[in-house]
């Protein structure tokens, strides 16, 4: 076993457990998870005797996303949106750095030439559901949920989404932050399938013990006709206008649709800040916080 601060590494069944570890936090990315995640990713990759990686998170929630706990409390703006004694230029390309950043992470792990599995289990939120459908075969858990609420707060979604769900889904659920339950999931074509959470990563390491009966070599080159055949469609100019327009999404900040969130955010922390930008969207079409049926 490798030794990480915020990922557990462990190999099994001819292949390796990856599992995101900040429970505290619902596994929430800051900068040194996602460090760890890809030195494991790059690690398992080195390794003739892992045949398949299987991602999956610590506790009730694959990943809740970016982590926001910094810089909502006490944050001082001036004009509205802008960090206090920073330029616009440096606001923008700032961004424009970090999503860029951001982009090539997820373009890092489906580039692997060994494949990777998500094991979903729970609330995969934003950054959470991007590395989630970014995994080359996602299973979920009955009860995992997939949102990018941060929609609401003024940001943006990931093409990803459209390669997947397809146009009219992704509008659906990328223009919304609506959260989706794992069959819906499913139904639109984000993750393979959706099983009893009891039986998740039994499902994703058979499927480990399936691929390691074919030869390596195989297994790699077949899972490049699939990654970088999409890339030559345009894959990879896609995700990189993606992060040049979530530069845009992300400096586009307006008083009307954003003051009142920050001010709640200000008052009651993470969860004030939360419950001030999803009240307008409650119920939630699926998931733990729609309505209950009268069925």
């Amino acid at each position: 076993m490798s030794g990480y601060e915020f990922v557990l590494y462990e190999k099994q069944r001819g292949g390796v457990l990856i599992t995101l570890n900040r429970p505290e936090r619902m596994n929430s990315f800051n900068e040194g998870m996602r460090r760890d995640l890809h030195a494991a990713l790059e690690e398992a990759d080195a390794d003739p005797e892992i045949r398949a990686i299987v991602l999956t998170g610590a506790g009730r929630a694959f990943s809740a996303g970016a982590d926001m706990s910094t810089g909502i409390e006490g944050e001082t703006v001036w004009p509205y949106g802008l960090p206090k004694e920073t330029s616009i230029a440096d606001f923008i390309d700032g961004w424009r750095n970090r999503d860029r950043t951001g982009i090539r992470r997820l373009q890092h792990m489906w580039e692997l030439r060994t494949p990777v599995i998500g094991a979903i289990n729970g609330w995969a939120m934003g950054w959470g559901s991007w590395y989630a459908i970014c995994t080359h075969m996602t299973y979920a858990s009955e009860d995992a949920v997939f949102a990018q609420p941060e929609v609401r707060h003024i940001s943006n979604t990931n093409f990803m989404w459209t390669l997947l769900a397809g146009y009219k889904n992704a509008l659906r659920y990328g223009l919304t932050g609506d959260h989706i339950d794992a069959k819906e999931a499913e139904r639109i074509g984000i993750v393979n399938q959706s099983v009893p959470r009891d039986q998740l990563l039994e499902t994703c390491f058979d499927l480990v013990e399936r691929i390691a009966k074919v030869s390596p070599e195989t297994v790699g080159v077949n899972l490049m006709v699939s990654t970088q055949g999409l890339n030559m469609m345009g894959l990879s100019q896609a995700w990189n206008l993606n992060a040049e327009l979530s530069a845009i999404a992300h400096t586009s900040n307006r008083e009307d649709f954003k003051r009142h969130i920050d001010e709640a955010g200000e008052k009651g922390g993470m969860r004030g800040y939360l419950q001030e930008r999803d009240a307008p969207f409650q119920p939630e079409p699926f998931g733990p916080r729609s309505e209950k049926s009268t069925d």
